[in-house]
């Protein structure tokens, strides 16, 4: 065998070993990596369940909103002896309560 063959041939060598240190450092870390992805899509972090309830909290409130402002024009309508009107801000006013009921309140600071 020539001097450059052998030379060649340890270089190659040299160099194919980085590469193999690595695709085994990327076989034996890929299993820890899909777990961990796993486990962070499947937990909710504290910012974004802080979000998520602030945005429910916002579309509660528009909808309480939007209930007042329909049982009242009702309860007008309802004073002009109109039964149906009478009806229907009996049954927004219990939308009202439920939606009430339902809201969230804030954590206490303890």
């Amino acid at each position: 065998m020539s001097p450059l063959r052998f030379l060649a041939l340890g270089f190659a060598a040299l160099a194919l070993q980085g590469c193999l240190a690595k695709a085994a450092v990327g076989v034996v870390t890929a299993p820890v990596r899909v777990v961990s992805k796993g486990v962070d899509l499947a937990t909710t972090s504290q910012s974004e369940a802080d979000e998520k309830r602030g945005r429910e909290i916002r579309k509660r409130e528009e909808r309480l909103a939007e209930l007042e402002a329909e049982y009242y024009e009702s309860m007008e309508r309802c004073s002009s002896i109109e039964p149906d009107a009478c009806y229907h801000a009996k049954a927004v006013e219990a939308e009202i309560d439920e939606l009430k009921r339902g809201a969230p309140t804030e954590p206490d600071g303890r």
